[in-house]
């Protein structure tokens, strides 16, 4: 296993995952629900920068490896997946748009990994649909675990539609890598 630090920072984003489930965990004497809500929002801020900011690095100073082009997404998948669970546990995101969104990340991973198995991973590589999907879901859970107005905005109702638009951009990446995917799936089941 490679280390450098686009590696490092990644592995931070998955170490930070445990920070963001456990402030929900702590009693009401350690931090108020506004500071906890805070602390959370930022820590998934922090997070969701390091997957922009390693991926860059890794670009610039030529760090790239295999490991890291497999464990980023996997970080990625924990960190949102682990934080719709806790807003679904505060009665802050529908149940039907978690599963929406953990499902899509589950069946698009197993399709990305049995395509390549197949040698036709190219035909499920990342598309613009699935970076707006994942900039959409990066804006709303910070939105929804903070969950209140600031600067006169109201956070948590911004969050909901945003939640709702990486939904339903969800479905729709979703099918059009299973559209990517149908003809290799069919000219292989033969």
């Amino acid at each position: 296993m490679p280390l450098n630090v686009p590696i490092i920072l990644t592995w931070l984003r998955i170490a930070m995952i445990p920070l963001i489930v456990g402030l929900f965990y702590l009693s009401d004497s350690w931090f108020s629900v506004p500071m906890r809500d805070t602390l959370a929002a930022w820590a998934f801020i922090i997070a969701a920068l390091t997957d922009w900011f390693d991926g860059w690095l890794a670009r610039r100073w030529n760090q790239t490896s295999a490991f890291g082009a497999f464990l980023d997404p996997v970080a990625d998948k924990l960190m949102v997946c682990a934080a719709l669970l806790v807003l679904l546990d505060i009665n802050r995101v529908d149940v039907f748009i978690a599963l929406i969104i953990i499902g899509r990340e589950l069946t698009i991973s197993a399709l990305r990994e049995w395509m390549a198995t197949l040698g036709a991973r190219a035909s499920v590589a990342v598309h613009w649909l699935g970076k707006f999907k994942a900039a959409a879901q990066m804006i709303a859970i910070p939105c929804l675990l903070y969950d209140r107005k600031l600067y006169g905005v109201d956070l948590g109702w911004l969050g909901g539609w945003l939640i709702i638009i990486a939904a339903v951009l969800t479905v729709w990446s979703m099918l059009y890598y299973m559209q990517r995917a149908w003809p290799v799936i069919r000219e292989k089941s033969r």
